[in-house]
């Protein structure tokens, strides 16, 4: 429950002050994707995501995966970021477009309480939890985060994480009663990477990736590409969880098998 020290530097990615700085710096330098390209994550976002569901972007920096996602048939995206020169970059970029299709807020994804409770059918999170690990105070603001993600996402919703956070630093912030996900986690290589012939190759990145009752990899379990990325696919139950049963968890038996 700690900051992802090992994978920060020295700047405070949780702030806006330093993202507003930097997409200034880097205004002629045209958008960039984190992580992943709408490319490789559409199988999952399609699996997951129906085209007609209210989707909420959070963290959307200059990224073209909501412009993707539009041009695959998704109809209602609602991107915010933390950064004020960010937003209205996306807003004059998207002037032509209609707003119905992917309107551009600002926004602190620690208080998202000009949202009502279940305003959105599925959030997508491609790096924004992972810059909260890296700035101060980052267990809280993790926890604030989450808990706003919770309450707006409907029963039946689903939160997609993509982060560089593998399960034993993620799952002890996602996988609480209290947010009531059922969790499902896959791993993708990173951009470029070359896997190796034979019949590893063959492996589906398609399939839930199993993981033990805690929420872990099990221990014999490698990583085809060490630097991967990890997507985990956090659905809310309808039913609420009884908060004093201890062994209450967000995991059901068909999201720790293969």
């Amino acid at each position: 429950m700690f900051r992802d020290v090992s994978a920060c530097n020295t700047y405070n990615y949780g702030d806006a002050l330093y993202w507003d700085a930097r997409y200034i710096q880097e205004a002629n330098c045209g958008s960039f994707d984190w992580y992943q390209r709408y490319s490789a994550l559409r199988p999952f976002i399609r699996k997951y995501i129906s085209p007609n569901s209210r989707v909420l972007m959070v963290g959307c920096g200059n990224a073209v995966i909501s412009e993707d996602m539009v041009k695959d048939g998704f109809e209602d995206i609602m991107n915010i970021d933390i950064s004020s020169v960010a937003i209205e970059m996306m807003r004059k970029k998207h002037e032509h477009i209609s707003l119905r299709s992917y309107p551009d807020m600002q926004m602190d994804v620690r208080d998202m309480s000009l949202f009502p409770d279940d305003s959105f059918d599925s959030i997508i999170d491609k790096g924004t939890l992972d810059s909260l690990m890296c700035g101060t105070d980052a267990p809280i603001s993790a926890s604030q985060m989450l808990g706003e993600v919770s309450r707006l996402l409907k029963p039946g919703g689903v939160y997609m994480l993509i982060t560089y956070g593998d399960p034993t630093v993620r799952m002890p912030h996602i996988n609480r009663p209290v947010y009531n996900w059922k969790i499902e986690l896959y791993i993708i290589p990173r951009p470029g990477f070359q896997r190796p012939s034979g019949p590893t190759s063959l492996k589906s990145l398609l399939e839930p990736v199993p993981i033990t009752e805690k929420g872990l990899l099990p221990a014999d379990y490698v990583l085809e590409d060490p630097d991967s990325h990890f997507i985990y696919v956090c659905r809310k139950i309808d039913e609420p969880i009884d908060l004093s049963d201890k062994s209450a968890s967000p995991l059901t038996d068909d999201a720790i098998q293969r």
